[in-house]
């Protein structure tokens, strides 16, 4: 039988129901896998052993009475950045007061109320804004794949943690590509949902919280339980009952846009490319039209979207103390900085981008039922780097392919793909209609099928 650390939700729910194991042997081996990978990836926060041996006591009585909750004994991890009730959240930024926060987040809520097992939080660079898993507060995180290798970001110890097996589901959160991002480069599932489908505290333009599993169907289980309604998000959309389990799809007469070239950022590599043509490939085998989908995106956009996010940023990082400003990171303090001084012009300019990507991005997907790209551009990079690059001042160029679904609302996924000749994981994104979440989710399971056979993932130290 596999270690219970890598049974799937689904696979645990049944095992608890027929009574092979119960919650107090998973949390077990999970906790064990946790101390053999943990030293090395650095992927948790706030971990509560103790805590989570507790709820998995509480959850084994449920089971053996006949009252299970839908998600009872299943073990995972929220990101950092969502509230749990008693833990502080510093964001990721050594320069924030360690604060306990006073209840649960919306999606933290609903996980608690579906008797999920909650062994930590994960961590995060600083203010969530980088696609690594380096940060002021934590320590650095590693891609478990390759710990010389980066796990993305921002939900980077979320994606270091999924690939190592640390429990079966992880929410992540994404503003720009911060679910996709790790969950390309370490292999998992990773949704961003449609803007407000998951209702978040506090909610701003673009942001989501998701799920990061290593199947669509644990991606699927999990949406079930955190899409639920909740009035602290004024952002939110009206409940929609949706059979989130029901993932079949005949991918046959589908119009699908292959979209290889963005229009700027970093280009793809070889075999990044060779991957996804080789996804497109096998829809078109399977029935569906696959065209390619013209690129958008300017210069002009990313610019004034940098803009914007900067001043952004130095909105709150200006106004901290010198000796707070000299904890954060300096990669982000000096790519905040640069929003120093800005025009109110400029600013009032790069917000605007936001909508004029918006606009490009539907009208780009409007003629196709889903489009097909890269998550990233590149494989996975050092871990001890910002971004791709490097450079703070071309910090968005390896989110091109990811950045438009959250400006545009529309559900977008990561799904595994394949392997470089490295051993990296490569990430295909199959985005959808506005709305059209369990779209994506049957478009990412029919992917899984022609796919076909297990992801090879890390196995632990020893």
């Amino acid at each position: 039988m596999p270690n219970p650390a890598d049974l799937s939700a689904v696979e645990l729910l049944e095992a608890y129901r027929s009574k092979t194991l119960s919650p107090v042997e998973v949390v077990e081996a999970v906790i064990a896998r946790i101390e053999a990978w943990e030293p090395q990836i650095k992927a948790l926060y706030a971990y509560q052993p103790e805590v989570a041996r507790a709820a998995a006591k509480a959850s084994e009585a449920r089971w053996m009475r006949g009252e299970a909750l839908p998600l009872d004994g299943v073990p995972g991890t929220i990101k950092e950045n969502i509230a749990t009730k008693g833990t502080p959240m510093p964001v990721g930024t050594a320069a924030r007061d360690l604060i306990p926060m006073a209840e649960d987040a919306p999606v933290a809520a609903r996980l608690n109320e579906a008797g999920f097992v909650r062994l930590a939080k994960t961590t995060m660079p600083d203010y969530g804004m980088l696609s690594s898993g380096l940060s002021s507060f934590h320590e650095l995180a590693r891609n478990p794949w390759d710990v010389s290798k980066n796990p993305g970001g921002s939900s980077a110890g979320a994606g270091a943690a999924g690939a190592a097996g640390y429990g079966p589901l992880h929410v992540g959160t994404d503003i720009g590509g911060s679910i996709r991002l790790p969950a390309g480069w370490c292999g998992l599932v990773g949704l961003k949902p449609s803007f407000g489908r998951v209702p978040i505290d506090p909610s701003y333009y673009g942001r989501v919280a998701g799920p990061m599993t290593r199947t669509v169907t644990d991606t699927a289980l999990m949406m079930r339980e955190i899409s639920k309604p909740d009035a602290r998000d004024g952002m939110s959309l009206p409940p929609q009952e949706i059979d989130w389990l029901s993932l079949d799809l005949d991918v046959k007469g589908l119009r699908l846009g292959l979209q290889l070239d963005p229009g700027i950022g970093i280009p793809v590599e070889l075999e990044t490319k060779a991957a996804i043509e080789a996804a497109a490939r096998a829809f078109a085998a399977a029935g569906a039209i696959v065209e390619e989908a013209p690129a958008f995106l300017t210069r002009e956009m990313l610019d004034g979207l940098d803009d914007f996010w900067s001043q952004r940023a130095w909105a709150e990082i200006g106004a901290l103390p010198p000796e707070k400003q000299a904890k954060v990171l300096p990669y982000i303090f000096a790519w905040a900085k640069r929003g120093d001084g800005l025009s109110g012009e400029r600013v009032y300019r790069g917000m605007s981008q936001m909508l004029a990507i918006k606009d490009a991005a539907l009208k780009q997907s409007a003629p196709f039922d889903f489009v097909l790209s890269p998550v990233a551009p590149v494989p996975s990079y050092p871990a001890e780097m910002a971004s791709p690059l490097g450079n703070p001042n071309r910090p968005f160029e390896h989110i091109v392919f990811t950045l438009p679904a959250n400006m545009s609302d529309q559900p977008s996924i990561s799904v595994h793909a394949g392997l470089t000749g490295a051993g990296l994981p490569i990430g295909l994104q199959i985005t959808g209609r506005r709305f059209d979440d369990l779209g994506v989710l049957r478009m990412a399971r029919a992917w899984e099928v022609m796919r076909g056979g297990e992801v090879p993932w890390p196995l632990p130290p020893g």
